[in-house]
């Protein structure tokens, strides 16, 4: 055994010795007799004897555990307990002339007590002992809890951490004048430009793994007020398996302040619906297709086919996936969901069981241009997707929509309502499940506002926003897809679930802390709404009923079916006329009639018409009935 271990042990016969003089002093009111002081020595030899062999049995003496933590005392407890009771057994049974049957307890506490101080004070003075370097930068932790004071105490055991915390924060008053690792509580976060000012710290870290998106921006704006740098960890579901450190610790993002949430999904019912199944994702190398297979992985489907027409995007995501992107093997597919020739020929080898239709086209102002497309992917390619599915006997089909189809004033919005609207139709006459999932942005999608801003300030600026109080739903790929796999666990045939997706933000607001943070003056120019684009976003349309039944962020809202055979537009028509049809379908106008098919291989070219001045009027004609 290590030569630490050693000196324990001598300790603790040491104690034992000691413990055994004074009870004998202390029961017979200081002045006992000589022999008196023998029996109790006596005891104490025999009591530390046991104490080695309980010690090793027990692992006392193994260094299992560090030295003065909670369970080092336990074991110690238990250890010199142990040891009482079996000096006192003979004690008890023989009862010896001048052997008190209590004197191997009363030895027995005051020889834990030294124990314990012993260990005790060595710990102190180790940690003492460790001093950080002169060059570290002094911080301030927020959040007294948990993971606060495991940072605290990562920092003041590694002098080389780089970091010397000299204060926490915290917003619970419980944790006010508390001393963590020998650090103090010094109030709340309204008390932070005070305590940079007194304790020079250079940096805020924002020790709550599971802070939301509110608090961080809170945080974000007093470390700005203070003149101090805001580190982060990250989201709580990442931290479970190895705990909090100093590596852990990230420069603030964008994302965190727009889209982070905690998501509790159940993982046992998402594994049991995925264990097993052939799964297929249409639009996989997109932003949400790629997150949902490397989130579906995990949960060992049986087969995973991943279906795109972008060969490059479906390289990436195999690579992600295997750290191979050898782009063999029939779980690649290089397809494109406007053939529905092709559609058949992939449903009919896979024979897939669940189907993630995330394949779309999303970028609203091209689609307000080019209506035509919208209908040839969006609608069109969904069709027949729809149909492959039903053919093969899909069991889980999630439709993934946006919500731009709540009151649609868009191409966008007007095509993804239809195609929920497609979904529900086909689940009302088939036995499985055809559900949709609705959301907002989400944050690091290609093209995604973050992205745009990011390069205008790197380019020196001026940032565009369209109006100054625009705002819109935000959250993170990996929260959306969590949120989908939940949603086909607890959806109902036929409806639509609509994620939480907290409060709108102002986008504004996202491009005046995007500056700041870049430390130049660059200006942001208003260019004004675009055709068909809302000041702010819906989730639930004004028609549709909501409820929570089974989990706290998916609201469950039934649309009306729409048979595909309605939905066949003569892409001939005039951009206007077939933006019309969009409409009228969208909000339930009955009786469309669309005796042309679509035609999607080779549609007729079309005269390209200019868009009409006010979206909101030719929306509101529509809903009520009347042409345009």
């Amino acid at each position: 055994m290590r030569l630490l271990q050693w000196r324990w042990a001598l300790l603790d016969i040491f104690a034992w010795l000691v413990a055994g003089t004074l009870a004998a002093t202390i029961r017979f009111e200081l002045i006992p007799s000589g022999t008196v002081v023998t029996n109790y020595l006596l005891v104490g030899i025999a009591a530390a004897l046991t104490q080695l062999a309980v010690g090793y049995i027990f692992n006392l003496y193994q260094g299992r555990y560090r030295t003065a933590s909670f369970d080092d005392f336990r074991n110690i407890s238990v250890t010199t307990i142990t040891v009482a009771v079996i000096v006192t057994i003979p004690i008890v049974a023989f009862h010896p002339v001048d052997f008190p049957r209590s004197m191997a307890f009363t030895s027995g506490v005051i020889a834990l007590t030294i124990m314990i101080a012993a260990r005790a004070l060595h710990r102190v003075n180790y940690e003492r002992s460790m001093t950080t370097l002169a060059t570290a930068e002094n911080v301030i932790l927020f959040g007294a809890g948990e993971a606060g004071e495991q940072l605290a105490r990562s920092m003041r055991r590694d002098p080389n951490a780089g970091f010397n915390p000299v204060a926490f924060l915290d917003d619970d008053p419980k944790y006010q004048n508390l001393r963590l690792e020998g650090v103090p509580v010094e109030g709340t976060r309204h008390d932070l430009s005070r305590l940079v000012r007194q304790t020079g710290a250079t940096t805020l870290i924002a020790a709550v793994a599971n802070a939301d998106s509110t608090l961080l921006t809170d945080l974000s704006e007093r470390a700005d007020r203070a003149g101090v740098n805001l580190l982060v960890l990250p989201p709580v579901s990442q931290l479970v398996t190895q705990g909090v450190g100093i590596g852990d610790l990230r420069e603030i993002s964008e994302a965190d302040l727009l889209g982070r949430a905690v998501v509790e999904t159940d993982q046992q019912a998402i594994s049991e619906l995925i264990h097993g199944k052939r799964v297929l994702i249409t639009g996989a190398g997109g932003s949400i297709g790629s997150e949902l297979a490397r989130k579906i992985q995990p949960f060992g489907p049986k087969r995973l086919f991943l279906l795109d027409r972008d060969e490059s995007a479906l390289h990436a995501v195999q690579m992600s996936l295997h750290g191979h992107a050898l782009l063999e093997g029939e779980d690649v597919i290089l397809a494109d969901i406007r053939d529905p020739h092709r559609l058949t020929e992939v449903f009919d080898e896979c024979q897939p069981e669940i189907v993630f239709h995330a394949a779309a086209l999303k970028h609203l102002p091209l689609l307000q241009h080019a209506p035509k497309e919208a209908i040839k992917t969006n609608i069109a390619g969904t069709t027949n997707v729809l149909a492959a599915a039903e053919r093969s006997g899909v069991e889980v089909f999630v439709n993934i929509s946006t919500d731009k189809a709540a009151n649609p004033t868009s191409v966008l919005g007007f095509s993804k309502r239809i195609t929920e609207r497609l979904t529900a139709e086909l689940d009302s006459r088939n036995g499985a499940r055809y559900i949709s999932v609705r959301f907002g942005n989400v944050l690091g999608s290609r093209g995604s506002m973050l992205g745009t801003f990011t390069e205008q300030i790197n380019r020196g600026g001026p940032v565009t926003v369209t109006h100054p109080d625009i705002t819109r739903f935000f959250m993170t790929i990996p929260e959306a897809c969590e949120l989908v796999l939940q949603a086909s666990v607890v959806g109902r045939g036929g409806e639509v679930l609509i994620l939480d997706m907290g409060d709108p933000v102002r986008i504004t607001d996202v491009a005046n802390r995007l500056i700041r943070h870049s430390g130049q003056r660059i200006k942001i120019v208003y260019t004004g709404l675009r055709d068909g684009e809302k000041l702010h976003e819906d989730l639930v349309s004004d028609t549709e009923d909501g409820a929570r039944p089974f989990h706290p962020k998916i609201t469950h809202v039934r649309v009306p079916a729409l048979d595909p055979s309605a939905a066949r537009p003569d892409l001939r028509e005039p951009d206007e006329e077939i933006r019309t049809w969009m409409a009228k379908m969208a909000y339930l106008v009955p009786e469309v009639s669309a005796p042309q098919p679509i035609r999607v291989a080779s549609p007729e070219s079309s005269s390209e018409e200019g868009l009409p001045a006010s979206p909101r009027d030719r929306v509101r004609d529509a809903r009520g009935g009347a042409t345009s």
